[in-house]
């Protein structure tokens, strides 16, 4: 069953939509070739996913750490996550093609749904570090503001001009061109019939289910997590069933405002030896 769970933005009177865990994937342009934005998990090994239900696969995390991962602080209640680790049992994952255990969830202080100053971030505790998957380095400096993110998820497809459609199982990324970095990181899928310059040729917004999906930016280090998927915007026109199309704005959370909570937690400071 779809989950969606509103709350307030900070910056308008505006609804935010968590991304449902029934599907988490990336509505593409509907001039360019699908294929296009197809990839394989080994090109993005330190990104995985939480949970499979029958063919789909449930909410988004990353490696950071050799022992830690990042995700959205709500996928760890709407998957089994929470529940097996609470009653002290192991919650297996598939990580660069090694099996992994992870032993604890750690949600953010201000996690709060109901809060308008939620913060829906979680790290999670492998049992054992491991040194592959290479962790991806944090984005420390909040210099986001115009930066080109890729963003990762399976599953469910659409178009821009229609939103979602259906659940393929395949693994995508897109580009997209960062509008807002201040309590969150957004952006806006552009249309490209517009005529502006503003659309990538790869440009995307992730769907229903992405949550916890990471937001990458590149450097000549290569990329690093800025933010983390929580939502898409709510406003006058949107609907479940059309979400992700063109004009949809993103929400991720801001990686670079929480370093310090992170450090305390993983109890080394970035960026963290792999």
């Amino acid at each position: 069953m779809n989950v969606n769970r509103p709350y307030l933005s900070l910056l308008a009177l505006l609804t935010i939509a968590l991304l449902s865990l029934t599907s988490h994937a990336i509505i593409v342009r509907h001039d360019v070739l699908s294929t296009d934005y197809e990839i394989s998990r080994t090109d993005y090994p330190a990104v995985f996913f939480l949970e499979r239900q029958g063919s789909r696969k449930i909410c988004v995390a990353t490696v950071i750490h050799p022992q830690w991962a990042l995700t959205a602080a709500h996928c760890t209640e709407e998957t089994m996550l929470e529940e097996t680790v609470q009653t002290g049992r192991r919650f297996g994952v598939s990580v660069g093609g090694e099996n992994r255990e992870i032993d604890a969830v750690i949600k953010h202080p201000l996690y709060d749904q109901e809060s308008s100053s939620d913060v829906d971030l979680a790290l999670l505790r492998f049992r054992k570090p491991s040194a592959t998957p290479r962790p991806l380095p944090l984005q420390q400096k909040p210099n986001e503001l115009g930066a080109v993110v890729t963003i990762v998820g399976w599953g469910y497809f659409g178009l821009g001009t229609l939103g979602r459609q259906y659940d393929d199982g395949r693994m995508r990324k897109a580009t997209n061109r960062i509008t807002t970095a201040q309590r969150y990181l957004r952006f806006v899928f552009d249309d490209p019939r517009n005529g502006s310059d503003e659309s990538l040729p790869l440009e995307g917004s992730p769907s229903l289910g992405d949550s916890g999906g990471p937001a990458l930016i590149d450097s000549e280090l290569g990329p690093h997590l800025a933010g983390i998927a929580v939502g898409q915007i709510q406003g006058a026109d949107y609907s479940e069933e059309t979400q992700g199309r063109y004009g949809a704005v993103a929400i991720y959370e801001r990686i670079s405002s929480h370093i310090d909570w992170i450090e305390e937690v993983v109890g080394s400071e970035v960026p963290f030896d792999s």
